[in-house]
């Protein structure tokens, strides 16, 4: 799209300050944001982006005592589903009605009262091919290691103390639609058939991808955009849709963030900019939740993303709600169960 085309759609939106304040990793997800939105944006409205490099646990240590000193300096950042639930008294309100491109490009649930999605991801099987030309087709495969043996990659970083129960919940027989509440008893009964088998707990996306490599093990459960990374090496690992934990990147605005209205045009250009979907989705190995962006992409590039219909249709949505008030027990259930 134009860069006047999208000051255009954008226009409906208020006269905005003359910068917003964003708050993301740095790496490579800044530099793919900054060529592919930021310079566009700033290009079609002539508001800076200034960008603030930092890892997620920071920013929320920062942006609290930001919010507690009433000096609050963010405007957009990054959450969790989970945030958005655990955050959301320091998070401003959206209406999502107000963002016109959000409305129109946006797949559903893309956006939520304390947050619009950026990215989608999901926790999902990849398995080596060249061990099992015929792999698994879901969470009950992978734990059947008479049809499927050899050692297996499960995360012991972010929220596994939720992905990992629920999903020896589905591997034990239970729907998508009656995971929640979780289980716990039953989950964890699962989890200790399957962890002898264990190879590796791996704790970063690099670590995972590295073990791949390596052929450390023969299936993992990880991240989609670390199993398409390494795919797009040439690797030989698949990757199994069926039952996905959808997992998403997620802009939210500050309560009393400097730059409000700015920080709001921000997010409804990210929509309206579906020429900066591709190479951004490219770079980052991850979805955005735009069909304008998707589109974008030829079909046989599409099917390797969350967002393809086919896929997006198997991924298994969170209860965040029941997530955020029952966090202490996960917590407190994964660190002595893995600590065994």
């Amino acid at each position: 799209m134009a860069a006047g085309c999208i000051l255009a759609v954008t226009a409906a939106l208020p006269a905005t300050a003359d910068e917003v304040v964003i708050a993301t990793t740095g790496g490579l997800m800044r530099n793919s944001l900054e060529a592919n939105m930021y310079k566009p944006f700033t290009e079609a409205t002539g508001i800076e982006v200034v960008p603030v490099d930092i890892e997620v646990p920071d920013q929320w240590a920062k942006a609290e005592a930001m919010a507690r000193s009433g000096k609050m300096e963010y405007d957009v950042v990054t959450a969790t589903g989970g945030d958005l639930i655990e955050k959301k008294d320091i998070l401003h309100e959206i209406d999502c009605a107000a963002l016109p491109n959000v409305v129109k490009n946006g797949l559903p649930g893309s956006c939520e009262p304390y947050g619009v999605v950026r990215t989608i991801g999901a926790q999902m099987i990849a398995y080596d091919t060249e061990v099992f030309p015929e792999g698994p087709k879901n969470w009950a495969d992978f734990w059947n290691v008479e049809k499927f043996p050899g050692g297996r990659g499960l995360p012991d970083t972010g929220d596994r103390d939720w992905w990992l129960p629920a999903i020896a919940l589905m591997a034990d027989g239970v729907k998508p639609a009656d995971l929640w509440p979780l289980d716990l008893d039953r989950a964890y009964k699962k989890l200790d058939e399957i962890r002898p088998h264990v190879a590796v707990w791996w704790k970063t996306g690099n670590q995972m991808q590295q073990i791949m490599r390596n052929k450390e093990v023969v299936m993992i459960i990880g991240y989609s955009g670390r199993a398409l990374a390494t795919v797009r090496e040439g690797q030989p690992w698949a990757m199994v849709w069926e039952d996905t934990i959808r997992d998403a990147g997620i802009m939210s605005i500050m309560k009393d963030a400097p730059n409000l209205e700015a920080a709001l045009k921000y997010i409804d250009f990210f929509y309206a900019n579906s020429d900066g979907h591709p190479e951004f989705m490219r770079a980052v190995n991850y979805a955005t939740s735009s069909r304008g962006g998707l589109e974008k992409l030829p079909p046989e590039e599409q099917v390797l993303y969350p967002t393809a219909p086919e896929n997006f249709a198997k991924m298994v949505v969170p209860d965040f709600e029941w997530i955020g008030k029952n966090r202490a027990e996960l917590r407190d259930r994964w660190t002595k169960w893995i600590a065994q």
